[in-house]
């Protein structure tokens, strides 16, 4: 089964600069786009509803902003929109599916990069998102949540880490609630299975000082799995031979049968 993951910035945008003629060589059987920045009325081309996917977006209220979208192979036992977290919930940032026991959700972060009010957002996001992700956890289905999470986990996750300690996407509190994440629910960080001390892959770089040529970058998306998941993790990449967007899809491979879920 592959999972790609791809904060679009944009999916009018990452259109544009081929990502759906990419997408159909792919052969994957699940999609997360996030930050799509259109409502689904702008979406009427063909192309933004691929042949062969089961396709549903989730808006944000305002226009031009944030949204995420999931494709997927196989039409879905339930979708949902919300997370019951309003504030969140209407900026689109997450759209779940449900496959039998799978559970697979394409999550748009908050980031706390533009003020102090965004990073007091971000941080309201973490406190009220814990509790959802023990309940996934608990209820023993197998989940996947793909998407940019906005904060790169250890010092390996970018280039330059001493400089960025004192930046949103690199706090100590920021970085502190992956821990969180990943030792006290469990989770696991399914890229990390693949790559576990490879350092220098990323998935996002600044648009400003050749960032993207000189791979100044930083890993910020991610495929999180639930630790049922974690022995069928097989392959595990990021695609940069092509630019969609400021992010690269993140590419994985799971010895899992979606049609079976």
């Amino acid at each position: 089964m592959r999972v790609i993951s791809l904060n679009a910035n944009g999916i009018r945008a990452a259109a544009r600069k081929g990502f759906y003629d990419w997408l159909a060589q792919q052969g994957a059987d699940l999609v997360c786009i996030q930050e799509t920045k259109a409502q689904v009325d702008q979406l009427s081309d063909p192309q933004f509803h691929p042949e062969g996917y089961w396709c549903h977006y989730c808006d944000a209220e305002k226009k031009g902003y944030s949204g995420t979208a999931v494709y997927a192979r196989r039409e879905p036992d339930e979708v949902t929109d919300r997370l019951g977290l309003d504030e969140f919930d209407r900026e689109g940032r997450w759209c779940e599916m449900r496959f039998g026991n799978l559970v697979l959700a394409s999550l748009y972060l908050p980031s706390g990069t533009s003020s102090e009010e965004r990073l007091a957002a971000k941080m309201r996001f973490h406190d009220r998102f814990l509790p959802h992700l023990q309940d996934l956890k608990d209820s023993g289905r197998d989940v996947i949540i793909c998407g940019d999470w906005n904060t790169a986990h250890t010092e390996i996750d970018l280039a330059n880490p001493k400089n960025n300690k004192k930046n949103s996407g690199f706090l100590p509190e920021e970085r502190a609630w992956l821990d969180r994440v990943f030792d006290e629910i469990g989770m696991v960080d399914a890229f990390r299975v693949v790559h576990p001390d490879t350092p220098q892959l990323y998935t996002w770089w600044s648009n400003r000082g050749q960032a993207w040529a000189k791979n100044v970058g930083w890993r910020i998306d991610y495929q999180i799995v639930s630790p049922s998941l974690k022995d069928t993790i097989r392959d595990a990449w990021v695609h940069t031979e092509d630019r969609f967007s400021d992010h690269a899809p993140l590419v994985m491979d799971y010895e899992f049968d979606l049609m079976s879920a």
